[in-house]
Order: C-alpha cells, then sequence, then structure tokens
C-alpha cells in the first residue's frame, strides 16, 4: 500500500509537470486551463492519499452518486441515489433537481424520480435540531470579560429556502448566535447577566429569528449553558457575598434585640396601665361606697327631719313641748360636760344664770320655729288654689299662734326642770 501510495504521488507530480509544459506549448487558453484543472484535482487526491490511501479509490467511487453538501440539517451526508422509485422517512424532505435545476420537493411517503435527468440534490430533517455553541468571550457593560457557550434549538420550515438560502445553516446560525450573544451581553452589566438570563435567551432567540427567516430555519429556544468569569471577580464576588450575609446577619441581630426590647417596654406599660386602672377602680369603689354612705346617711336624716317637721306642721302642742324639752335637756347636758375634761374652752359670760340660758336656748328655737312655720305656710299657699287661699293663710296663722304658745310652754316647763335640779344639789 505504502509503494502504491509512493506511485501514485510520482505520478501525479509528472503529470503536473507535463500538463504545465502541454498548456504553455499550445496556443488554445481554454486547452491549457482544463488539461491545469484535471491534474489539479489529481493532485488533491494524492494529497489526501498520504493521510488515508483509501480514501483515492472511495473518492473516485463517489463521482456521479448525486452527493450534495454535508450540512447540520441534513438527514445524512450522503444524498440518495436515483433508483426511480423511492421512499422518503417521515419528517424528512427531499430536493430533487431536474438538469441541475430546481424541480420539486418530495414529502413523506412514495416517490417516482426520472432515471438520469433527477438528481435529490438535498435531504432536509424537518425535525427540532439542538446545535451547540461553542464557548466565546463577551465584555459586559462593566467590562467584565466573561466565557459562555450555550445550545441552540433551531427547526426547518421551508426546505427551499433551507437549501438555496444559505451555504451552510449550521454555520451561519452558529456564528449569529455567538454575534448576537456578544452584542447583548454588551449591553448588560455582570449583576444582570447573572440575574437576567431568561431575558438574555429570549433577546438573543429573537435576534436570531429575525435572521433566520430567509434561510427557512426558525430558532425555538436559545439557552445559555456555562458563564465563566476571570478568578478576581469570581473571589470578589464571593466576598461580597459573604459581606452581604455578615450584614443580614447583623441586621436581624440588632432588629432581634429592638424587637425585644420593644417588647419588654410594652410589657411594662401593660403592666403599669393595668396597675393603674386598678388602683383607678378600687378608688371609684371605694368612693361610690363612701357616696352610697352617704346618700344613706342624709336620706336617714332628711327622713327624720321630714317626720318632726310633718310632727310640727300638725299642730300638737305636745310635740312641740317634746321637742322643745329634749333641746334644753341636750343643752344642759353639753354644758355639764364642760366640767368633766381638762381643756380650755370659750363660754358665755351668763353661764350661772341657767335661766336666762334656757330663755335664750328657747327664744331661738322658737324663731326657728317661727321661720320654718312661715317657710312651710308660704309653700303651702303657693302650692293650694285661689279658691283656698284664704282658709289656707287663716290655719297658718293659729298654727303661728299655737307655736308660740307651745314654745312658752316649754320655757316655763324648762324652768321648773332646772330649778327642781339646783334644788336637789
Amino acid at each position: 500500500m505504502a509503494s502504491r501510495t509512493r506511485l501514485i504521488a510520482s505520478t501525479g507530480s509528472g503529470l503536473l509537470q507535463k500538463s504545465q509544459a502541454l498548456a504553455k506549448s499550445r496556443s488554445s487558453p481554454l486547452a491549457a486551463a482544463l488539461a491545469t484543472t484535471s491534474v489539479r484535482r489529481f493532485s488533491q487526491l494524492n494529497s489526501h492519499a498520504a493521510s488515508n490511501p483509501t480514501s483515492v479509490f472511495s473518492s473516485f467511487g463517489q463521482q456521479g452518486s448525486g452527493n450534495g453538501p454535508t450540512t447540520y440539517f441534513s438527514s445524512s451526508k450522503r444524498t440518495p441515489t436515483n433508483t426511480i422509485i423511492r421512499f422518503v422517512p417521515q419528517q424528512t424532505a427531499w430536493i430533487v433537481e431536474r438538469m441541475g435545476k430546481f424541480n420539486r420537493i418530495l414529502e413523506p411517503g412514495l416517490a417516482v424520480l426520472m432515471p438520469v435527468i433527477d438528481r435529490i440534490a438535498y435531504v432536509k430533517s424537518l425535525k427540532e435540531n439542538a446545535i451547540e455553541i461553542p464557548s466565546q468571550s463577551a465584555i459586559t457593560a462593566d467590562n467584565v470579560t466573561l466565557e459562555l457557550d450555550g445550545i441552540l434549538y433551531t427547526r426547518v420550515f421551508d426546505a427551499y429556502k433551507a437549501s438555496y438560502g444559505v451555504e451552510d445553516a449550521e454555520y451561519a446560525i452558529s456564528q449569529l448566535a455567538q454575534t448576537t450573544m456578544r452584542s447583548e451581553i454588551g449591553q448588560l452589566s455582570l449583576d444582570h447577566v447573572l440575574k437576567e438570563r431568561a431575558n438574555l435567551n429570549a433577546n438573543i432567540t429573537a435576534a436570531i429569528n429575525e435572521a433566520a427567516q430567509d434561510w427557512g430555519v426558525t430558532c425555538l429556544r436559545y439557552e445559555i449553558r456555562d458563564i465563566h468569569a476571570p478568578d478576581p471577580v469570581v473571589e470578589a464576588m464571593h466576598r461580597q457575598v459573604t459581606a452581604e450575609r455578615s450584614k443580614r446577619a447583623e441586621i436581624l441581630e440588632s432588629e432581634g434585640q429592638r424587637q425585644s426590647a420593644i417588647n419588654i417596654a410594652e410589657g411594662k406599660k401593660q403592666s403599669v396601665i393595668l396597675a393603674s386602672e386598678a388602683l383607678r377602680s378600687e378608688q371609684i369603689n371605694l368612693a361610690n361606697g363612701e357616696a352610697e354612705a352617704i346618700l344613706l346617711k342624709a336620706r336617714a336624716t332628711a327622713n327624720g327631719i321630714d317626720a318632726v317637721a310633718r310632727a310640727i306642721a300638725q299642730g300638737e302642742g305636745a310635740a312641740q313641748n317634746a321637742i322643745s324639752l329634749s333641746v334644753a335637756e341636750k343643752y344642759v347636758e353639753a354644758f355639764g360636760n364642760l366640767a368633766k375634761e381638762g381643756t380650755s374652752v370659750v363660754v358665755p359670760g351668763n353661764v350661772g344664770d341657767i335661766g336666762g340660758m334656757i330663755a335664750s336656748a328657747m327664744a331661738v328655737y322658737g324663731n326657728v320655729s317661727a321661720s320654718q312655720a312661715k317657710l312651710s305656710a308660704g309653700k303651702q299657699i303657693e302650692g293650694n288654689a285661689q279658691s283656698q287661699a284664704s282658709q289656707t293663710i287663716a290655719d297658718l296663722q293659729n298654727q303661728l299662734k299655737d307655736a308660740e304658745g307651745g314654745a312658752n310652754q316649754v320655757h316655763d316647763e324648762i324652768t321648773k326642770v332646772m330649778d327642781q335640779r339646783l334644788n336637789k344639789r
């Protein structure tokens, strides 16, 4: 095999030299060009034979087999041979050329071709394909260099445009994805690139679709796979994250202490409020009790006074005399108790004149009784009708006279009592 390779190489070199000499000797430029092209073709096969000796014979065997361009969107690297009757697979489109010109697109199923003049030029897969975008460098808006790679998912929607609209759809879309990604990365800062990957993928997809419509290919989605930042930037990001975590921890701790102090103060406040409310309630209850007691005492006193007043108003002389006697006795008892205690008191100058004192007390009582009688008479006059006004006034005058007579009787009785007590002493 090695000797055969060397033989082919030497033969090719000799043919090249002879063809060049023949081209110079002939006067026809067309003949010279054809000869040179044939020899160059043989030389190219010879260069491939140096690495793979069998490629020479396989290349000769492939001539005239109807091979088309081997792109990523082709279902196979070799186009099917025209055997007149062919079966097109599902989700596949075959482009048929007749005498070198586009003729039709074969749909899945049975297909009949014309021999010799028909050729299956392109085979396009209509399935979703994934294209790996190689890693590339991109500079962000804040001048950070990133290494990014991704995956692009595409699908052929027009087999004619995919065959004749672009030479190599895979290469074109890959380059477009790389340039679009660099452009989008340049508009964002590092933080936004890390946070807004979804928006970045959507923008790249929209830009690719806008340009790939003429190629018969649509971009379904683009996904950034890996993002690599320089080591100093990564270390700075780690320090930033650590500082942020420490800051949050300190803030949470201070917030906890603050809330604890607030809770303690609020508890003390509520305790003081409750204590004051309890004291207030206690004082209110005590005041209400004292008020009720005073009110009850006042009502009892008022009832007693009303009873005495009613007895006096009835004009009973015996009742008035009894009252006068009771007042005189209390007056005398009060002066009698002065000598029992060793205190200094101020007494009237006529202490020895007991009769005069009693007479003064009775006069005071008489005046009080007369005033009370007049007051009650005035109230009765205002309350009665006009027809009974004269009778009421006469009755009141009689009551006044009786009260004055009763006062005199009480005075006499008090005088007798005092004389009897003095005689006993």
